[in-house]
Order: structure tokens, then sequence, then C-alpha cells
């Protein structure tokens, strides 16, 4: 009886002694996972970590750039850089309002331009039938890889009164305009000019009136918006490549089979796989559009008559020219604000059918891969919705 109940004790136990086992071994391998990541960490703390916490110290200081910002002669001055901005109704709050129309306009431009053209660019590349596509590859995508600041010279010579766009507008008997000094808005043009009707004329939002913000992108910022798609289009043009290249041909050839025409295998079939890339494309262009810094910076700081301003430069003025480092720092992260619900907007109306677009993409591969083993299999006959029914994707 006795060699029994040790043989049940000794069962009961090893399972506890496996579980103590297994949890030291985690416990392990916990520890050498944070020893490896540990450099890596460290790093990010010293450079990442700190230098945000510092520049949020600043926003709500008034440090003047001199000595270290938490030297005992900077006080703390609560909010009052974020109402100068955002509340109040001085230059300060002018300047970022402005800067704002102008980076509002270069975004919805600049975004939805750029995704267009790339999707096209890549469907073009990915056709079997053309030749050379290392070539085309290669000289879509070089603008993106040369420097922005050499871009911008060559941009400033071809868009000067003189120069080869004027040149070629000539050709139609079109007068070109002085690009980069005239500070004309698009849409004030288009409507004839004038100061507008007198119910848009009272001050508005950080102090501007609804006329000016109607005014639209300036023809020089309108420059800038056409450098824009020219240096990003060829990005991602190769995120668009790749997810057309990983859809593969079975599919398109399955939509063929159930007698879709190009249009429907695009709106039913392509589109609907390509959504987490364009999510993505999406994302990085708005984040990307609301950061412009460095054309603007080599181009026109922000002239003429302030159209090409952005808040991404305003930041930098603010602090390295005027040396108010506060204000400059308090831009920066209302425009980190402005850039994360920009991004959760996004999220918003993109990200909700992302569940329903993989489950549509997996739909569709296992109806590719019954219909062509249908087809292949002598006598087999090919199952499931046609393209464009109340049944398939949508």
């Amino acid at each position: 009886m006795s060699t029994t109940q040790g043989l049940a004790r000794t069962a009961a136990s090893a399972p506890a002694r496996s579980a103590g086992h297994h949890s030291r071994l985690n416990r392990a391998q916990a520890g050498a996972g944070w020893l490896f990541v540990a450099p890596m960490v460290v790093v990010l703390g010293i450079f990442l970590f700190l230098p945000v916490l510092m520049a949020a110290w600043v926003s709500v200081s008034d440090w003047n750039g001199r000595g270290a910002p938490w030297a005992p002669g900077v006080n703390f001055v609560g909010g009052r850089n974020y109402a100068d901005v955002l509340g109040g109704q001085g230059l300060a709050a002018r300047d970022f309002g402005v800067s704002i129309r102008n980076n509002l306009y270069y975004v919805i431009l600049v975004v939805p331009i750029q995704t267009a053209l790339s999707l096209v660019l890549a469907f073009l590349v990915n056709k079997r039938a053309l030749r050379a596509k290392g070539f085309y590859r290669t000289a879509f995508y070089f603008p993106s890889v040369t420097s922005s600041v050499a871009i911008t010279v060559l941009w400033l010579f071809l868009f000067s009164a003189s120069g080869a766009v004027n040149a070629v507008l000539g050709w139609f008997s079109i007068n070109g305009p002085n690009w980069f000094a005239d500070p004309d808005g698009l849409i004030h043009l288009m409507l004839g000019g004038g100061d507008g009707p007198d119910w848009l004329q009272a001050p508005g939002l950080f102090g501007i009136s609804g006329w000016e913000w109607l005014a639209g992108p300036s023809v020089a910022m309108t420059a800038f918006i056409l450098m824009a798609v020219f240096t990003t289009s060829g990005t991602f043009m190769l995120l668009f490549l790749a997810s057309l290249q990983a859809i593969g041909e079975e599919t398109d050839e399955a939509a063929m089979v159930d007698g879709a025409n190009a249009w429907q295998r695009f709106r039913y079939v392509t589109l609907p796989m390509l959504r987490p890339t364009i999510f993505t494309v999406l994302t990085l262009g708005t984040i990307g559009t609301w950061q412009v810094f460095d054309q603007i910076y080599t181009g026109t700081r922000g002239g003429p008559a302030k159209t090409t301003l952005t808040p991404a430069y305003l930041s930098y003025d603010a602090a390295f020219v005027s040396q108010d480092w506060g204000r400059g720092a308090a831009i920066a992260f209302v425009l980190f604000a402005i850039i994360v619900a920009f991004t959760a907007l996004q999220r918003l109306i993109l990200g909700r059918d992302n569940d329903r677009t993989s489950r549509r993409i997996e739909r569709a591969r296992l109806q590719a891969t019954a219909q062509t083993a249908a087809h292949t299999v002598p006598g087999g006959s090919a199952a499931g919705p046609t393209i464009g029914s109340s049944d398939g994707p949508s």
C-alpha cells in the first residue's frame, strides 16, 4: 500500500515540477531577450525619449535657447505658448493659421494625386507584355532617392519666369507665371480675384477671413505640390507593385473565366486586395506631407507673402530665427497632434474594412484555386459566385 501511495504522490508532483521548470525557463529566456535589446533601449532612451521629454518641457517654459533648458533661470509658463499659437489674436496665431491653411491644401492635393499616380505606374510596370521593366522601375523610382535639396534647386530653375516650364507653355500661347514669386491663390484666380463677398471678409479662425481660407494653394505652393508628386510617386509605386505581384495571376485568370472585363476585375478583385496597401500609402503620404520642411527651407522660406509657410518651417523659424523656443516647440507638438488625428481618422474610415477585406481576399483565393482545379480536371465545372454578383466581393 505504501508503494502505491508513493507512486501516486510522485505522479501528482510531476506536473508541478514541470510547471516550475517551464517557469524558470521562460524567465531565463525573458532575461536573455532583455539583455539583447538593452543596448537599443538605451540608445532610443538617450536619443529619442529624452529629447521628446526635453522638448515637451521647453514648450511650457520661457527658455530662450541660452544655457540648459533646466537651468535655474528658466521659468514654467504653463500653456501660454500653446495659447499664443492656438487661441491668440496676434501675429503668432495668424502665422500658424496661415501655415495650417497652406499645408492643408498641400495635403489635400498631394496625397490623392500621388496615390493614384503611383497605382497607375505600378499597373504599367507590372504588365507582362512590357519590355525593359527594370529600366522603367528604376526611372520612376530614381526621383525618390535623389536629394530633396537638389530636386528643389532644379525645380527653382524649371519654374522660374524664364524657365523650361514657361517655355513649354509659350508653345501653346500661354503666358506662364513667375511661379515662386506669385502669391495668388488658384481658387481666387479662377473666381477672377478681387476681395470677395463682404460676408467672407470678417476675421475667422486664427484671425484669418473666410475669403483667405478659400484662396486655395498659391501658384508658388502649386509648384511644390507638383514636385512632391514627382518625387514620392516612385516610392509608393514599389509598394503597390509588391502587392500586385503578391496577388498572383491565378486570381485574375479566375475572374476572366467568370467573364469579368478589365474594369470589373480591377473593381471587384484587385482593388479590395490592395486596400491594406492603399491604407499604408495614404497614411505615409499624410504624415510626409504634413512634415514638409526641406523644400520650403531651400526654395522660398515661406514666401511669397507667407503662402508657402508650413507648420514645420514655422516651428523652425520661431525657434532658430526668432529665438522663441517655447513657441517653436509648442508648434511642433501641435503638428504632432494634427498628424495623429489625421492618421486616426484614416484608420477609422479605411481600417474598419480591413477584416472584411482579408476575408474577401481569402475567399477569392479559395475560389480561384477551386476554379483552376475544376478547369484542369476533365469534366470538372467551376462553382462559386461570379464577379459582380450579389455574393461576390464588393
